[in-house]
């Protein structure tokens, strides 16, 4: 493909509804400041969604309710539709993949039991990292972790399917997406194979976009990185409460740069990076208080907005979720049952709820006192010395706020610097 128009498969007139559905998508994502003007937003007012995931997941279960129920629904069954396209537009991570199954010829209908392997992630953080890459016709692009492909359809539109690649390492995953996006007239190279291992025989790659969470950068997709290219990729703890992005450049002399940058939203774990969760049953007894000890305190809790002391205190402090549904200041340490409430007092202070063995708002404050040190961080330096050596810096001296990634158990507690 020579230019941006589209080909013929994708110029097919579509249903009435999906083209309402999109537009009001992209409506909502230009709103919520998600996506502007340029060829990300053309692209997905131009891609319909339901040629890439024509079947997808709904769950009828309550969120903790054992075992989960789902049901699959199918854009060629006509009762399914409605509900497909709420499913699909509504800017909402969508389930694809159910316990590994194959995507081509599955019965839809109900599903129980067994974990969603593999989701389209939400649009709006989807849309706003692509924005970021900067895509240009041209552009060689590496797609690591294809999912439904929508990515790959994207960046084909944008810069012509011959320099895409896209690697997943579920061959039921590739092989549908090949088909799918084939199917919408793309023709980007679609690898079966381990993520962290990029793809070498198509590189140097100007762009680099990773759909799942690591706890490090793999040494590969620095070294497929081309002069002037940029890679994002989330690298986060294993908190899902306070998710990084990292930035990855390598200059046109070759130099690899990083930054680790604090996001309200991140990806879901990659194979074998394992996250913590607040369950509804540790979610009660922190809201029933039992046992719990009460003081009371005149220092405020940091506010929500220093995502820099927040993400911190994720890699500092391992082992913290936070229940974003509370009005207030809820946090839990799941792996020894400690957990923190606070809340604001009639003295204008603050009334403190505890349990467990850990000192949760001991250890915030002692995070946020170093934070503020290092001049109140809302980027930090991520330095790149391959595998061997990865970590997190700001400030200097006395006032240095820095911590080591993880080297290969992303269960392991963090090494400080």
């Amino acid at each position: 493909m020579s230019d941006h128009a589209l080909p013929s498969a994708i110029a097919r007139p579509s249903t009435d509804a999906s083209a309402a559905a999109r537009a009001a998508m992209v409506a909502r994502l230009e709103k919520a400041g998600d996506l502007h003007r340029g060829p990300v937003r053309e692209a997905l007012l131009a891609l319909p969604r339901e040629e890439l995931m024509p079947q997808a997941y709904v769950r009828r279960s309550q969120l903790d309710e054992k075992p989960p129920r789902w049901d699959l629904l199918e854009w060629a069954n006509e009762a399914d539709r409605e509900e497909l396209l709420g499913v699909l537009y509504s800017g909402a991570g969508v389930a694809i993949q159910h316990a590994g199954e194959p995507l081509v010829d599955r019965l839809p209908g109900p599903r129980t039991g067994g974990p969603m392997t593999s989701m389209a992630s939400t649009v709006g953080m989807t849309a706003n990292l692509l924005e970021e890459l900067g895509l240009r016709r041209g552009h060689r692009v590496l797609d690591v972790g294809t999912g439904a492909g929508m990515t790959a359809a994207v960046a084909c539109r944008i810069c012509g399917d011959a320099g895409v690649v896209t690697l997943d390492r579920d061959r039921h995953i590739t092989t549908a997406a090949r088909s799918r996006l084939n199917d919408l007239g793309y023709q980007p190279t679609v690898v079966t194979g381990a993520g962290e291992a990029g793809w070498p025989q198509r590189g140097p790659y100007d762009r680099v976009f990773v759909s799942y969470a690591v706890p490090r950068v793999p040494s590969a997709w620095m070294e497929q990185l081309a002069p002037g290219g940029r890679a994002l990729v989330n690298v986060s703890s294993t908190s899902p409460s306070w998710p990084g992005l990292a930035v990855i450049t390598r200059s046109p002399r070759g130099l690899v740069e990083g930054e680790l940058r604090p996001v309200e939203l991140g990806h879901r774990p990659g194979h074998g990076f394992e996250r913590i969760h607040i369950s509804r049953e540790f979610l009660d007894r922190i809201e029933a208080g039992s046992d719990g000890r009460t003081t009371r305190s005149r220092q405020a809790p940091p506010q929500d907005d220093a995502r820099g002391l927040w993400l911190a205190l994720a890699f500092l402090c391992p082992g913290l979720v936070r229940n974003w549904g509370a009005e207030h200041l809820m946090v839990g340490a799941p792996g020894c049952g400690s957990w923190l409430s606070a809340r604001p007092d009639a003295g204008r202070g603050w009334a403190l709820t505890a349990y467990g063995p850990r000192d949760i708002w001991g250890e915030i404050q002692s995070v946020a006192a170093r934070w503020r040190a290092a001049g109140e961080p809302s980027v930090y330096r991520l330095h790149l010395d391959g595998d061997d050596h990865q970590w997190v810096s700001a400030g200097a001296g006395t006032a240095d706020l820095s911590w080591s990634l993880p080297r290969t158990d992303s269960t392991s507690a963090e090494e400080e610097r």
